[in-house]
């Protein structure tokens, strides 16, 4: 069993739970996940991104979004709550090296599991600059966090209602002009944000990370739902990434495959939610 040591609510839909998991926190690396299991016998494990970890406290944070009926229950969660079972860490770490500059973006959620890889090359004496966004103000995340790290942060909103407004390849291909480009870009957020990246390094031939963890779903490889084309060789998210070359990765395929079960998707995820406002009024109501 794994307590609930803290939670907070970024926004509507996107959660923060900090889990003990002392195993975990002393093995895991940057870029790395984990199997969250919520129900102890017949529950669906979804794989969950390393947000940050304490080996000394032992404790890993994990940062997700309400899309799905598990991911709705585990909202439901409160600090005290037990989570059965968290197997991990798993995945292929970030390769981390002294490179120099590196620029790392982060879009929506993608700004938490992109946290420890701003810390692990700022670890490692890189000169880092973070771009993050968001549609607006609310939807941001991981601000203070990412300033206490990296070298110089640049905050963008689709709407201007804070930062810049913009999108994050405005910034980025400001960055890769200049007199001192990044010798690497790293990218995570929605799979059209990880794209356009990897579009707007690709002229300046800068080497571009991409972690394509939306598309995971077992985790294991086993059901080969996470199915990529990688420079025209298929590749399983989960065991031979989630980190590619962003510049080798088929995201049109991706994205095609990802919508095929959109529209089922979307009447799940209304029902999800009125399940999670009737379990908020019977806890009222008790």
């Amino acid at each position: 069993m794994h307590t609930i040591l803290e939670k907070k609510q970024f926004s509507e839909e996107v959660f923060y739970f900090r889990v003990s998991a002392p195993e975990i926190a002393r093995n895991r690396k940057a870029g790395q996940f984990v199997l969250v299991q919520i129900d102890e016998e017949f529950g669906e494990r979804i794989p969950l991104t390393i947000a940050d970890a304490d080996a000394k406290e032992g404790w890993i944070a994990l940062v997700f979004q309400t899309v799905g009926a598990t991911t709705h229950k585990l909202a439901l969660k409160n600090k005290g709550d037990e989570i059965p079972a968290i197997l991990g860490p798993l995945g292929r770490p970030t390769q981390i090296e002294k490179k120099g500059r590196i620029v790392c973006v982060g879009g929506g959620i993608g700004v938490a599991p992109l946290y420890p890889i701003v810390k692990a090359h700022k670890n490692i004496g890189n000169e880092v600059t973070v771009i993050i966004g968001a549609r607006n103000k609310q939807l941001l995340i991981f601000e203070e966090e990412m300033k206490a790290v990296c070298d110089n942060l640049i905050v963008v909103t689709d709407d201007g209602s804070y930062g810049r407004k913009g999108l994050v390849t405005e910034p980025l291909k400001e960055l890769c002009e200049s007199s001192a480009p990044p010798a690497e870009v790293v990218a995570i957020g929605p799979p059209i944000m990880m794209k356009f990246c990897a579009e707007t390094t690709r002229p300046f031939g800068i080497h571009t990370v991409v972690s394509l963890n939306t598309i995971m779903i077992d985790g294991t490889g086993m059901c080969g739902g996470c199915r990529v084309s990688v420079g025209g060789k298929t590749k399983f998210v989960c065991v031979d990434g989630p980190e590619f070359d962003g510049h080798q990765v088929d995201f049109d395929t991706m994205m095609l495959r990802m919508k095929a079960y959109k529209s089922r998707e979307e009447q799940d995820h209304h029902k999800c939610h009125l399940e999670m406002q009737a379990e908020k009024i019977r806890q009222e109501n008790s």
